[in-house]
């Protein structure tokens, strides 16, 4: 009888002192995860890289995040996008207010850099007049591309108040940094579902021209990658198909997302240019290909489109983009023949930098619609 008191007494003990640990075990579980995410996103943004035609500084990776099929692939990169949960950053009105938040340099900072990427004429970087260039890294020649963008896009755009623009994000939770700065906190977290502060702020930039314009256009602010991120492409494109079906007179869709340019050394850059006195974030299209197993064979309808735009974009603000991707993925632009993918800046470029960007291309894509109505 007394052995097992004993071990009542015993096991009554061990309860207690879990019960008492406990809340500082979870305390410091809440202590440790910032830090996780924030390896998570170090991690996230790993470059392998290519030497741009001007030379460079580094060698550095255009990213596009590579994930399962039908999700992004690699360009020439491996970087790997980390599904991590976003955070709910929460800003006073006050700090909405002001574009250019103060926000405190840690002492772990890593450095960002701004740099301006251009082109030049060679094997992959296809000259299209206004000084626009698209980079063909497919089994295509230069000389297929040329004769293909030759012909005008394949959809009709016509004098009509019906919606004939679709703006969408499948990664809507990709983020920016806070205030325009040399430096980034490895602790931040570059993703959010604050609409305020993410790639659907771009994406209302760039609907807020076409309005002006005259241009039908539809926002779509689904979060497609949050709370779960495998299959976002598949839930956007449950999306797309939705508002394609309720509106037919839909014929350009474009998927807005922002880069993450990061070398090996943990230096982040900012695709920058100077347009009339003020930095906006370089913008890059991606125009995909079929090599025979996506199930998407008419790629070159999208391209035409594409070279429409990038013309446009460089004829009116010298700079603003980088080469267009053509390339060998999909993200769901068999749906029309007018999809394309917006890289809107980078992980390292500021909000105020994205902001302008979305204003200049909603300005030039209104232009390049208005050209084509009939």
């Amino acid at each position: 009888m007394k052995r097992s008191t004993k071990r009542v007494g015993i096991k009554l003990l061990k309860i207690l002192c879990i019960l008492v640990a406990s809340p500082f075990v979870y305390q410091g579980i809440n202590l440790f995860l910032p830090h996780i995410d924030a390896m998570a996103s170090r991690l996230a943004i790993i470059s392998a890289g290519t030497v741009m035609p001007e030379g460079g500084n580094a060698v550095l990776s255009d990213k596009i995040s590579q994930y399962q099929q039908g999700e992004e692939n690699s360009d020439i990169s491996t970087i790997i996008e980390s599904p991590q949960v976003p955070q709910e950053t929460q800003t006073s009105s006050e700090s909405q207010e002001s574009s250019q938040p103060v926000l405190a340099k840690p002492e772990n900072a890593g450095e960002i850099y701004r740099k301006q990427y251009t082109a030049a004429a060679n094997s992959q970087h296809i000259n299209i007049g206004n000084n626009a260039y698209i980079r063909n890294i497919t089994n295509h020649t230069n000389q297929e591309v040329i004769d293909q963008i030759a012909n005008p896009p394949a959809f009709e755009i016509t004098d009509t108040s019906e919606p004939q623009v679709l703006i969408m994000h499948t990664h809507t939770t990709e983020g920016y940094e806070l205030q325009t700065a040399d430096w980034y906190d490895k602790n931040f977290n570059s993703r959010t579902t604050d609409s305020s502060l993410n790639v659907v702020r771009v994406g209302e930039e760039i609907t807020k021209q076409l309005k002006a314009a005259g241009i039908g256009v539809i926002h779509d602010t689904t979060l497609h990658d949050y709370p779960t991120f495998p299959g976002c492409y598949d839930r956007s494109a449950v999306t797309v198909q939705n508002y394609l079906k309720q509106y037919p007179s839909i014929k350009i869709v474009l998927d807005v997302h922002r880069d993450a340019i990061e070398d090996k050394s943990g230096v982040r850059y900012a695709p920058v240019a100077n347009i009339n006195g003020k930095n906006a974030a370089q913008v890059m299209i991606i125009s995909g290909c079929d090599d025979g197993t996506m199930n998407y064979p008419n790629y070159f309808l999208n391209l035409r489109f594409a070279a429409v735009l990038q013309k446009q974009m460089e004829g009116d603000y010298p700079g603003l983009t980088r080469p267009v991707l053509f390339d060998y993925r999909k993200y769901n632009q068999h749906l029309t023949s007018g999809s394309l993918l917006l890289e809107m800046g980078s992980v390292a470029n500021s909000l105020e930098e994205v902001i302008y960007s979305g204003e200049l291309v909603g300005k030039s894509l209104a232009k390049a619609i208005n050209s084509m109505k009939k």
